[in-house]
């Protein structure tokens, strides 16, 4: 079968025929009709085999054949979970559309939004986006989605995560509920599959290949080895077989930084992609691999999608993925488009689980082999152990916390306070007779003195007394 033979329009069979394709893939074939048709498609096909196709040539075909309206709202909008991706599928619809009217733009974070803004004011028909930068113009008040008519979530399990829920719910509530939706991903799993049903209204389900599985034509093996030793080996292999192209993944992105520096001293040319990276840093690395500049590029899973690099001949995973789906991604970055590739990982004896669960996704057994000078150690090393847990104390009850004092230790204290009160005492003590006497203001303070002092006034003092009376009507002064 054709690309024409699928019921696209003239000018975009030609944008086809201009990239040299001659054949659609499984999914294209089974997708575009659907598409053209009208209806919300659920689509499993596993990476680089044209999936991005799959949605992008139907929807230019059916936004084609509409009138132009004058302000251009965005009448289709395409969400991806990395910028990488976006930045792709951009690309292609820029080559696709080669020969039509249609305008398409890209949002993504990491850079400032007032060339993005300036695009969008101009009118766009299609819409490429991540989830961040899109609630944030809606959000401002600065993109209307309200005219959207066609709406796709590619790797859709990715975006339907637990993680990108909230945000996908919130972005549902900007678009119109009557619109055709269309989930495309390399992996479903059953839960997101329940999941996508709750987006989708009677949806027409396509897998192009079984679930979760990765093309035919990419060598798999597994080389054991301790965790020590992975850099040394991963820089030997590259070394030996004179890689001129090669992709390694790690799993964090401090080690994507700390084995780039350590390729780069043995002189291997290499760049690290993740998501600490500035927007134009992995534009940069990205740019530099893609044209032969640098011969590895050391990335973390945020580029397993997104990354289409034609004929990439090796994968390398150097700590292998926590989630099993993740692996397919990884290693799908080769053996692209039908050409062949190598996909090899590194494992530690703490990895081991990781393998059975990529094993029983796959429904395959997965070749092992060791290099000399590299096998494991035959007991596991102490840094490839799991760290034990740290035992907490459990809290003591109340009444044991708060019991009765110690009486003996109490007695010391009070000895010791009361020798060294002693002490200050006898140091304090006063050297003359001025310093002996009580202060004046503590004898008028002290009750007793006051009393005294008045009696004695009183008592004496008979002139006082005399005109006490006179003023007094004769009365008595009052006793103390």
């Amino acid at each position: 079968m054709s690309f024409k033979n699928l019921g696209l329009s003239d000018p975009i069979l030609k944008a086809v025929a201009k990239k040299a394709y001659t054949k659609p893939s499984v999914i294209q074939e089974k997708a575009i009709p659907l598409v053209l048709e009208g209806k919300d498609v659920l689509a499993s096909a596993q990476t680089g085999t044209g999936k991005t196709a799959g949605f992008v040539l139907p929807i230019l075909d059916l936004l084609a054949k509409k009138p132009i309206q004058k302000r251009r709202p965005v009448r289709s909008l395409i969400l991806t979970p990395t910028r990488e991706l976006a930045a792709q599928i951009y690309d292609n619809i820029l080559d696709y559309s080669k020969f039509l009217d249609i305008r398409t733009t890209v949002i993504f974070g990491g850079v400032k939004q007032h060339s993005q803004v300036a695009a969008l004011n101009k009118g766009v028909d299609i819409l490429v986006a991540t989830p961040g930068r899109l609630l944030d113009l809606c959000n401002q008040k600065i993109l209307n989605l309200s005219q959207v008519e066609i709406f796709v979530l590619d790797e859709a399990d990715r975006m339907l995560d637990m993680g990108f829920i909230r945000d996908i719910k919130k972005i549902m509530s900007f678009v119109p509920e009557k619109r055709q939706t269309l989930l495309f991903s390399a992996t479903f799993s059953k839960e997101i599959k329940k999941l996508s049903h709750s987006y989708l209204s009677n949806p027409a389900t396509v897998e192009a290949a079984p679930e979760n599985t990765t093309a035919d034509k990419i060598k798999q093996k597994i080389i054991r080895t301790d965790k020590s030793k992975k850099t040394a080996l991963i820089i030997q292999i590259i070394k030996e077989e004179n890689w001129k192209q090669g992709l390694v993944f790690t799993r964090t992105k401090h080690g994507a930084n700390k084995l780039c520096k350590k390729m780069m001293n043995q002189g291997i040319s290499a760049s690290a992609i993740h998501g600490n990276k500035t927007q134009n840093a992995r534009v940069r690395a990205l740019s530099d691999f893609k044209a032969g500049k640098v011969k590895i590029l050391v990335a973390t899973d945020i580029a397993a999608r997104g990354l289409d690099i034609p004929l990439l001949p090796h994968v390398c995973n150097f700590e292998l993925p926590n989630i099993a789906e993740d692996y397919v991604h990884r290693i799908g970055r080769t053996g692209r488009a039908g050409a062949s590739g190598e996909a090899i990982s590194l494992v530690s004896s703490d990895e081991m689980e990781y393998v059975e669960s990529i094993e029983k996704l796959l429904g395959i057994k997965l070749k092992m082999e060791q290099i000399e000078g590299y096998e494991p150690s035959a007991e596991t090393p102490e840094n490839e152990l799991p760290k034990p847990k740290k035992q907490h104390k459990p809290r003591r009850p109340k009444q044991n916390r708060f019991g009765k004092p110690n009486q003996k230790k109490n007695a010391q204290r009070n000895d010791r306070t009361s020798d060294s009160s002693s002490e200050s005492r006898s140091k304090s003590k006063p050297t003359s007779k001025s310093d002996s006497k009580p202060r004046r203001a503590n004898k008028v303070l002290d009750d007793s003195n006051l009393k005294k002092s008045f009696k004695k006034k009183n008592t004496n003092s008979s002139s006082s007394v005399s005109k006490f009376k006179k003023n007094n009507g004769d009365k008595e002064p009052m006793a103390w």
